[in-house]
């Protein structure tokens, strides 16, 4: 097709391939697509679909991802909301501008048959984002046009034009929680009471109430003796930049820190954090839960584009670069430390592992891989997720065959502040008691 053209697109699914050559000064190259209205506006953030926000809350819209020097978007024409006119098919630039980018071509396909409906060649200069073309009602028929517009300003400024919101400055800090001293650990229980005493007063209330809680969630699946080395596991990509800002996250990790407090021996937890990469957090102890989430409970400086930008304020000491740890989601790489770290670093108790997600999940086989390997360790892997996503293989691993015990527990919630600390716990225990039993009676773990 030439610029301008548009011709009627007769299949009910569709899939935009974004392709190019590949090189060594070649920027990064990503699809996006943006859904507007009558009025060629976005209704909400919620309406761009891109490599941090892979999945519009329809699920007509998806960012299916790489493959090579290929970025694929799949649209379920019949399943777009009726408010829906236009679907921008975009593409953004990393690293350089278009005028770099050899051999940029969007291909549209039959989803169903693979039959190609339009193929559409675009030459840059100095543009770092493009509307390659669209997809717009006419008639009450779907239609694509070849479009071929750049922007000098990147996916930010093509997203403004059409009504997203983009936040330019790092959001100010929380305020600064009380330090805990450091004193000497205590033994027992007396170590227990003396950590919890140096919390502010509301918060060794509700640490109290929750421990409670988590006991009886014990007791209701007959593991009320348990004892566990527990891992916390949080989701850094960019799609997790609004449960970040809302406090969510921190709210989460205080109520797991409940979880620990009853569960492990020292009430301490280790934790990692992940993106494209993974990085090991400094455990977490209950006398300085509150300085540990005013200093690890962040995503850094990032906007809902997920490009790192300069930090305007130094690290302070056992802080990460969040910078380093990217925006992609790479659950495999963090799920394989982790193992790493339960094999040199060998506990009398079985490890619990806690893993909090947001979705978008698009290593399926290497994530299932990592996960049936580590059906012989003494490990059991909790997911979470955080809203209505793509958890991918995580929600199968249930239903999965050729597994000595089911290693792997997985639920999602919409509103994850929305839920009681009763169904929590009730949720995130249910399934670990019965590993340890299947897991004994298998002989991965000693029996007692």
């Amino acid at each position: 097709m030439s610029k301008g053209g548009n011709l009627p697109v007769a299949a009910s699914a569709v899939r935009a391939v974004l392709s190019w050559t590949a090189g060594p000064s070649v920027p990064e190259v990503d699809a996006s697509a943006l859904l507007l209205d009558g009025g060629g506006r976005v209704r909400s953030d919620a309406d761009l679909v891109f490599y941090n926000q892979p999945r519009h809350a329809s699920g007509a819209v998806r960012h299916q991802g790489k493959q090579g020097s290929t970025d694929t978007l799949a649209v379920d024409l019949e399943g777009l909301e009726p408010i829906v006119e236009r679907v921008l098919l975009g593409a953004s630039a990393d690293g350089g501008s278009f005028g770099q980018v050899p051999g940029l071509r969007m291909t549209l396909l039959d989803a169903a048959s693979g039959t190609e409906l339009a193929a559409f060649d675009m030459a840059a200069t100095t543009e770092t984002a493009f509307v390659a073309g669209e997809l717009y009602r006419r008639a009450g028929q779907w239609k694509f046009r070849a479009v071929g517009q750049g922007y000098d300003s990147g996916l930010a400024g093509l997203a403004t034009d059409y009504g997203i919101s983009v936040a330019d400055d790092e959001p100010e800090p929380a305020p600064e929680a009380p330090c805990a001293t450091a004193q000497p650990a205590a033994v027992g229980a007396d170590r227990f009471a003396e950590a919890e005493e140096r919390l502010p007063v509301d918060m060794r209330k509700r640490l109290s109430l929750r421990k409670r809680q988590v006991a009886v969630s014990l007791l209701k699946h007959g593991a009320e003796h348990a004892r566990a080395r527990v891992v916390l596991v949080l989701d850094a990509s960019g799609s997790m930049a609004a449960l970040y800002s809302r406090g969510t996250v921190a709210d989460v990790v205080e109520r797991i820190a409940a979880v620990a407090a009853q569960l492990d021996d020292d009430g301490a937890m280790q934790a990692w954090t992940f993106a494209t990469h993974p990085a090991r957090l400094p455990d977490l102890r209950l006398a300085e839960l509150p300085e540990w989430l005013r200093l690890h409970v962040r995503v850094g400086a990032m906007s809902l584009f997920g490009r790192p930008k300069k930090a305007k304020r130094g690290l302070e000491p056992g802080q990460i670069d969040m910078r380093l740890v990217g925006i992609q989601n790479e659950e495999q790489k963090v799920i394989a430390e982790v193992r790493e770290y339960v094999r040199t670093h060998p506990a009398s108790d079985p490890t619990l592992v806690l893993f909090f997600s947001d979705g978008g999940v698009y290593r399926n086989d290497q994530i299932e891989k990592e996960l049936r390997e580590a059906v012989e360790e003494p490990v059991f892997w909790q997911f979470v997720g955080l809203g209505q996503a793509d958890y991918g293989v995580l929600e199968r691993l249930d239903a999965m065959t050729g597994r000595r015990v089911d290693n792997v527990g997985f639920f999602a919630v919409d509103d994850i502040n929305d839920v009681p600390d009763e169904e929590l716990y009730d949720r995130l225990l249910s399934e670990f008691p019965l590993w340890l039993r299947s897991a004994a009676a298998a002989g991965i773990l000693p029996t007692r």
